[in-house]
């Protein structure tokens, strides 16, 4: 199956190209005021327009007021929301879009309980656990991932060109989200960290198929 790959925290028009071109399947905007990624649904709405049809367009929130996310929701074309806070099913599900719960994976957690708790959620986001929100560039233990976890599943943390092949062979998830392991600084993409992730991915799928 081909794993799908999600860009996050776009914040250029350049990164927006680079990302649909070098064949990204959803381009992610960081909607969490704090982050040094964030952009206001205003300026998204203007990256928007680069994405072609068939490339989906992700809204990342973070325990944000449901106003603001109906608001970025009516000020442009939000296929999936992603939610990283403390956001329980009831709140994800009030704005009737799909959506992602994110998880922030540290030993203790019971992923197959969260899983749970969110029958209704689209995938379930893995995420390493760092004080904040958001993973912070760091890898997680990918033995902490349940065999029987329910869902599609997202792996995100830490993720590069040089790592993202093993962890699509070991963890096989249905699409990799990654961030700052395709910046040359906060919230600014390198372009050729882009191309070489997706086709680090692309290798893996490869190598999954022939066994």
């Amino acid at each position: 199956m081909k794993t799908r790959i999600k860009i996050c925290g776009l914040t250029r028009e350049e990164d927006v190209k680079a990302a649909v071109a070098a064949g990204a399947d959803a381009i992610g905007f960081v909607f969490y005021p704090p982050s040094p990624r964030y952009v206001a649904p205003q300026r998204a709405a203007e990256l928007v327009r680069l994405i072609p049809p068939f490339v989906d367009v992700v809204g990342l929130f973070v325990n944000e007021a449901p106003d603001a996310v109906l608001a970025a929701c009516n000020a442009l074309p939000i296929n999936v929301l992603q939610f990283h806070g403390d956001e329980d099913a009831a709140y994800c599900r009030q704005f009737g879009r799909p959506y992602l719960r994110a998880a922030r994976v540290r030993p203790g957690l019971d992923l197959v309980e969260f899983a749970r708790s969110f029958p209704d959620a689209r995938g379930l986001l893995l995420d390493a656990f760092v004080e904040g929100y958001g993973g912070g560039g760091h890898v997680f233990d990918w033995t902490l991932i349940p065999p029987a976890l329910p869902g599609f599943l997202i792996l995100s943390g830490g993720l590069n060109a040089g790592n993202v092949g093993d962890a699509v062979r070991r963890v096989q998830p249905m699409a990799v989200d990654v961030s700052s392991g395709v910046e040359m600084g906060k919230g600014i993409k390198d372009h050729a960290k882009i191309a070489a992730f997706v086709d680090a991915v692309r290798a893996a799928d490869r190598a999954v198929i022939e066994g």
